[in-house]
């Protein structure tokens, strides 16, 4: 067969000459191990360059709506104290999550209520306010 030659579907029957010695499943890995130790690197960095602006975000917003949330919770339930602060407790009463706290005119400090793994105010009907 002469190089170059037409087969009869009107491709050449021939392989390129890049393939010319190429065996099937002889393929290994294109890097060596520094390579691949850079890569992982790459990819580590990748995943927590997304992650963490997120977590970052997200215990940013739960601190602040848990902030606000006990001052609504310190102004109807305890009027009479100084300040209210809003933290988060691994090992609380009743579980992990933002308890209020507020401290009196002497100091003292009282736990006032649970406001949740995701803070919020739970509205309860009959309490002081004003209907919407």
């Amino acid at each position: 067969m002469e190089r170059g030659r037409e087969g009869e579907d009107g491709r050449d029957d021939e392989p390129p000459p890049e393939l010319a010695f190429y065996e099937p499943g002889e393929v290994g890995t294109l890097r060596g191990p520094r390579m691949r130790r850079v890569a992982q690197v790459v990819v580590v960095v990748a995943l927590i360059a997304l992650v963490l602006p997120a977590v970052l975000t997200g215990v940013g917003f739960a601190s602040r709506t848990a902030a606000l949330a006990c001052e609504v919770v310190a102004s109807t339930d305890a009027a009479d104290t100084a300040s209210a602060d809003a933290r988060f407790e691994w090992s609380g009463a009743e579980g992990p999550g933002w308890y209020c706290y507020v401290t009196d005119f002497g100091g003292h400090e009282l736990q006032l209520r649970f406001l949740g793994f995701i803070p919020e105010v739970r509205v309860v009907p009959g309490s002081p306010g004003v209907d919407v």
